[in-house]
């Protein structure tokens, strides 16, 4: 009787890690299969600038006097169309330019690594390329990091910085361990593909039509956690640490629009705060929403931006 019930439990353990097994092997073939089919279906935007011998992608629309670049937050899978309303708001007044970095859009992977030198060094050779030389720095979340970095080393090029909820050097929680391997096997193993499946409200897309909205979908898994990503999420101490004692310019005029009630870091307002308090012409605004403020408060971040450069001209 024992042997029987013995052999059973194995044959009952046999059958169930031969069902895992095939699960496994189906999610990964059918990441396989859908990788390949989406490459097919990725349509083209924007232009490309030659950038260290890489293409990166850009956008330009609008022909105002003025110029405005933007500049994405971390991960954001196609950042032309995720500013899409931005950019629909910013175009009746200025020329408005979006920079996809090398790993991000429609750009090209590079083998350079993610430091904060490389990336603020590639961002001025990409607008070199478009020869603009006087611009307005628009930066959300991470590149918040990136561009103070950017309007100390190019000064006499950036007439005015914007952060939309953009990352402060202070801020907590930069030295953690970026969990590389983990993103790497979700990725590779077709899980990443299946999450979202059962999670789709994990893609934060602006209110754009069902067909930008797909193509978003289609970037997002096949650039999230490509090595760029990987590589600049792993340069987060590093990047972050390169600036923490650098201040804005003085006479440059900055501007800060941040959601009201940030969960994720201690003392989200006052750090922003601090950065302006010694700026001639620095404000601190906030608006109810999330950390992806360009998706629902465009209209009047265009406004007071407007708004705030008039009275300081």
């Amino acid at each position: 009787m024992m042997k029987k019930m013995l052999i059973l439990i194995l044959k009952s353990i046999g059958v169930i890690v031969i069902a895992i097994g095939v699960f496994l092997a189906i999610v990964f073939i059918v990441n396989m299969i859908c990788n390949k089919s989406e490459q097919g279906k990725i349509k083209p935007y924007g232009q490309s600038v030659s950038v260290d011998g890489k293409h990166m992608n850009v956008t330009i629309q609008g022909k105002g006097e003025e110029t405005v670049v933007l500049l994405p937050g971390f991960g954001t899978p196609a950042p032309a169309l995720d500013y899409k309303p931005l950019v629909e708001e910013l175009s009746p007044f200025y020329k408005v330019v979006v920079i996809e970095p090398f790993g991000y859009g429609l750009s090209d992977v590079t083998e350079k690594e993610r430091s904060i030198e490389n990336m603020v060094s590639e961002l001025h050779e990409s607008l070199q390329q478009l020869h603009i030389d006087r611009y307005i720095l628009m930066a959300h979340s991470i590149s918040g990091i990136y561009g103070l970095d950017y309007v100390n080393k190019y000064e006499n090029e950036v007439s005015a910085f914007v952060g939309i909820d953009s990352s402060v050097p202070t801020q907590g929680g930069t030295d953690d361990k970026f969990p590389t391997e983990t993103y790497k096997l979700l990725k590779k193993s077709g899980f990443f593909r299946l999450l979202l499946k059962l999670n789709p409200d994990q893609l934060l897309t602006p209110t754009v039509d069902d067909e930008t909205k797909e193509q978003i979908r289609i970037l997002y898994l096949k650039n999230m956690f490509n090595p760029n990503i990987l590589n600049e999420g792993e340069n987060f101490n590093h990047n972050f640490n390169a600036v923490k004692k650098v201040v804005f310019p003085k006479n440059l005029p900055v501007i800060f629009f941040l959601q009201a009630n940030d969960t994720e870091v201690e003392g989200w307002i006052p750090l922003h705060e601090e950065q302006v308090k010694n700026s001639v012409h620095g404000k601190v605004m906030t608006f109810e929403g999330g950390h992806y403020l360009h998706h629902t408060r465009s209209k009047e971040i265009v406004e007071n931006f407007r708004e705030f450069m008039k009275e300081i001209k």
